[in-house]
């Protein structure tokens, strides 16, 4: 089967194997002897390697391609004996010398085999290259596999997108991960960096711009060994991906732990300045005590610890001096853990704790700084009252725990307990620095909201206490009314409302609003609410009433503050109504028609220089008059006139009783978010037996 190539200008030249490889310049000689030993194929790797063009070989003796057999040799030549092991073996391989076209003599590897066509010829077909270059490639070969089984250095492949490819065992053992878990999987989730993405962000340049890092130091932990911070001095070059190969970047990792302690220490204070970073945004974010020590444990657990508790004393004065040989109570308000049972129960199951005399929290309140305790019989025994709790201690899993005490204005808030398994590394005295900072801004916080809440329940008290508690109303007036603080943070409000029975059966509704938030606005609200009662008694009429409220204002410093005043006759079934910048009352009849009444213009209380007016209205009997404050139909970036549509499709809707009807209203109007004060007054009004019906009204 001679070959249709004969070394013309169209030749491709010797067959090679792909560009890049380690056998790129390793040249492959194709030939063919037929069944007389002649040459019956001569491939374009065969005129490269041996230097005969394919017309001057074919049909010639194979002998031509080996030097003279030596004198005495009376064997067959080397041709013959290729061919005759090909066809006995089926398959043969051996080194010959072979003859260059030149004249010279050349070390040459050979693998021969049978072949027969669809005629039934058979012919030997040879494979040969230079013994110099297999044995290059077999020293390339052998090398690398002896790197990658014996180098101690970690040795990597990764992919265009950082996902393992292939690594030594020595990367492996360095990671503390299976190699086979290795491969896959993007470098991201087996080296755990701080560095706010700075060694990705260095991988993906190589990888991408094809740039070359030589012994970059990185900090960094890995899922197999979590306690172990490590670092490594890494080096990584862009492969080149030539043909088929996949693209990506190879890499060199040396653990350089011992020797870069101080990028350690640096590494881990990154770490220690970031949790106190973000503990400080995310502790004390609202002023409530539980929610402030709930913070404080979902800042540390997981990354600091595996369980924490808070607790805060309970002192009987806090002027109380801390007596080490008496028993201390405290009330555990958060906790948290990420151990399995009896973890869980052992720091939530207890709300009030007693620590016995001698204890290691007497001993850390003794000391006032934080402190460190190994987990043992007799630590448990030392500070656990009750035998069962130390058990679930000892079994918890815990292996040490740091106390730090919550001290606030150079008193004892509480403290707070950090502990670690054994599968981490036990605190260190850095350590307990943090958890000292972290202690301390909690103390701070919780000082805070302790604060706080005595001073609202000092305003909540005082507000309520001005406000009525059972409005009277008379005989013929029903009244339901309501009172919600708003959700703001930190102060009470100046809404207020009231019912006056007068003489003649009259009865006096009056709703009002001051300006502003806290004790000043509950004293003033109060002051104007005790005013306008004392003033109704005496001149009921609306506008007088109003415009001595305003004088009074006045005379108080009360720069604004609304008011809505309505008197109501049953005799008559009418209504005045006079109103100083309050939004107007709603009406609902009978017939579930709601109507705005009495919305007279006016300027609130303590603005002065502006008379007030009145108006008049019938009011059925059975009708019932909504008074409300601003807290209910306003919401920031809305027109109120949307929510006092809102309040007139409540009243549309069967009323019912007036408290079940009060209850729906503000379930359905008022928001979880609402930061303002609501009240909300709904009256019933009757009429004196005998009393001709009114009118509809105005």
């Amino acid at each position: 089967m001679p070959s249709d190539r004969r070394g013309d200008a169209q030749d491709p030249g010797p067959i090679r194997s792909e560009p890049g490889s380690l056998l790129e310049h390793v040249v492959v000689a194709v030939f063919g002897f037929d069944d007389e030993d002649r040459i019956c194929y001569w491939g374009p790797g065969a005129q490269n390697l041996f230097g005969h063009e394919a017309g001057s070989v074919l049909a010639r003796p194979a002998s031509l391609l080996f030097p003279e057999p030596a004198p005495g040799d009376d064997g067959p030549g080397a041709a013959a004996h290729l061919a005759e092991r090909a066809r006995t073996l089926g398959y043969w391989r051996v080194r010959l010398p072979a003859l260059h076209r030149d004249g010279s003599v050349f070390d040459c590897g050979f693998r021969v085999f049978p072949l027969t066509g669809a005629t039934g010829a058979s012919v030997v077909l040879g494979l040969a290259s230079r013994g110099d270059e297999l044995d290059r490639v077999k020293t390339n070969l052998s090398f690398l596999d002896a790197l990658f089984e014996t180098c101690p250095i970690g040795l990597v492949m990764l992919d265009e997108d950082l996902r393992y490819v292939h690594l030594n065992q020595a990367l492996a053992d360095m990671d503390g991960v299976p190699l086979d878990a290795h491969l896959g999987r993007p470098m991201a989730d087996i080296m755990l960096t701080s560095d706010g993405g700075e060694y990705q962000r260095m991988l993906r340049t190589v990888a991408q711009e094809g740039r070359t890092v030589i012994g970059a130091l990185v900090g960094l932990r890995t899922p197999g060994r979590p306690d172990r911070d490590q670092v490594r001095s890494v080096s990584f070059f862009p492969l080149s991906g030539a043909g088929d190969t996949r693209r990506g970047l190879g890499g060199l990792l040396l653990d350089v732990t011992d020797r870069e302690q101080a990028i350690l220490e640096a590494t881990a204070a990154r770490q220690r300045l970031a949790l106190l970073d973000r503990a400080a945004a995310g502790i004390g974010t609202t002023l409530d005590l539980s929610t402030t020590a709930r913070e404080l444990v979902a800042a540390v657990i997981e990354e600091f610890c595996d369980a924490c508790v808070v607790e805060l004393v309970e002192w009987m004065d806090e002027t109380e001096d801390f007596d080490p040989g008496l028993p201390l109570m405290t009330r555990r308000i958060a906790s948290g853990t990420i151990l399995p049972e009896p973890a869980v129960e052992l720091v939530s199951g207890l709300e009030e704790v007693t620590y016995p005399p001698g204890s290691s929290i007497h001993q850390m309140l003794g000391s006032g700084r934080p402190l460190c305790f190994t987990v043992d019989e007799e630590f448990a025994t030392r500070t656990v009252v009750h035998q069962q709790r130390a058990r679930l201690l000892l079994d918890s899993g815990l292996a040490c725990i740091v106390i730090a005490p919550l001290i606030a204005r150079g008193t004892v808030q509480g403290l707070a307990m950090f502990g670690r398994s054994a599968a981490r590394p036990a605190f260190a005295e850095e350590d307990l620095g943090l958890a000292g900072e972290l202690a301390s801004r909690a103390a701070l916080c919780l000082d805070n909201a302790r604060l706080y809440g005595r001073v609202r329940d000092i305003a909540l008290t005082l507000q309520r206490a001005l406000l009525p508690s059972a409005p009277a109303a008379g005989p013929y007036v029903d009244i339901s009314h309501r009172y919600l603080p708003g959700s703001r943070g930190t102060e009470v409000g100046g809404d207020w409302y009231d019912a006056i029975a007068l003489p003649g059966d009259r009865v006096a509704l009056v709703v009002g609003d001051v300006m502003g938030h806290g004790v000043p606005a509950a004293a003033a609200m109060g002051r104007l609410r005790i005013t306008a009662k004392t003033l109704a008694r005496h001149n009921p009429e609306p506008v007088a009433l109003l415009e001595e409220l305003d004088l009074c204002a006045q005379e108080a410093g009360i720069e604004w503050a609304t008011c809505l005043y309505l008197l109501y006759d049953p005799h008559t079934g009418r209504a005045r109504i006079a109103n100083a910048g309050h939004p107007p009352p709603l009406v609902r009849h009978r017939d579930g028609s709601v109507h705005t009444v009495g919305d007279v213009p006016g300027v609130p209380l303590g603005v002065g220089g502006v008379p007030y007016r009145s108006v008049e209205v019938e009011l059925p009997e059975g009708a019932v008059v909504a008074l409300y404050t601003d807290g209910l139909v306003e919401v920031r970036g809305q027109d109120i006139e949307t929510g006092m549509d809102a309040l007139r499709e409540q009243l549309r809707a069967p009323l019912g009783s007036l408290e079940e009807a009060a209850d729906r209203i503000l379930a359905n109007l008022l928001r979880d978010t609402a930061t303002d004060d609501t009240v909300l007054v709904l009256a019933r009004v009757g009429a004196v037996p005998g009393r001709a019906p009114a009118g509809p009204a105005a």
